[in-house]
């Protein structure tokens, strides 16, 4: 019977496997070269960010890049979803601090959003709305990368905004979903025009209209 990996020895590895310490440095290569990636396909674009460019921001020579990822094309798939975790994860804290309702979490984190914006100079905006507009019809790989990550964000609006409807603060003629979708789209194209109108105001609005106005029981 094949020994069971808890069973294993720490100083025992399977053929392949690197040592944890290895292990550590290689996932940590590749976190930082995610981060690159964001901060420079949010400041330049997916065809503006050349590899070149974000491996000598990490200290990563030019052919090791393969050994972390297959194509840029990849990468900036990867990209994608490291770019939205954290905001997935910073809702779900607004959404779980103790003795604060579903719909005042949310405004919370909007709140939280509009004043970030507000400290970049109403530069960047999404970096999944920029990548929509630039490859998402030319690259299937990011596509689906683009599609999962506003599913995920939308998905971890949706459940504030169900728990909001049971805590009798949202409407339930619509479902938590598709308020989810309208709230997605919203902000989106209010990102867009906080941009032109360099103000917050446009997001301001957004909040309000929707978690205040047409989304209020």
């Amino acid at each position: 019977m094949p020994e069971s990996l808890a069973a294993r020895p720490d100083n025992r590895r399977r053929p392949g496997e690197l040592p944890p310490a290895r292990r550590d440095s290689r996932a940590d290569t590749r976190e930082r070269l995610l981060d690159q990636g964001v901060a420079l396909i949010m400041e330049h674009g997916y065809h503006g960010a050349g590899l070149q460019a974000i491996l000598q921001g990490v200290g990563v020579p030019k052919g090791s890049f393969y050994h972390y990822f297959p194509s840029k094309e990849d990468f900036s798939a990867e990209v994608i979803q490291h770019y939205i975790a954290p905001f997935i994860a910073l809702l779900d804290a607004h959404l779980r601090r103790p003795g604060l309702s579903a719909r005042q979490g949310l405004l919370d984190y909007f709140d939280e959003q509009i004043e970030g914006t507000a400290r970049q100079h109403y530069r960047g905006g999404c970096l999944l709305g920029n990548l929509m507009g630039e490859i998402g019809e030319t690259s299937d790989k990011c596509r689906e990368s683009l599609r999962l990550a506003v599913r995920r964000y939308r998905d971890k609006l949706a459940e504030g905004i169900e728990r909001g409807q049971a805590e009798g603060d949202f409407r339930r003629d619509l479902t938590a979903a598709a308020m989810a979708d309208l709230l997605v789209n919203q902000w989106q194209g209010a990102l867009l025009r906080m941009k032109i109108e360099q103000s917050a105001e446009p997001l301001r609005a957004c909040r309000n209209e929707l978690l205040n106005g047409y989304f209020a029981a």
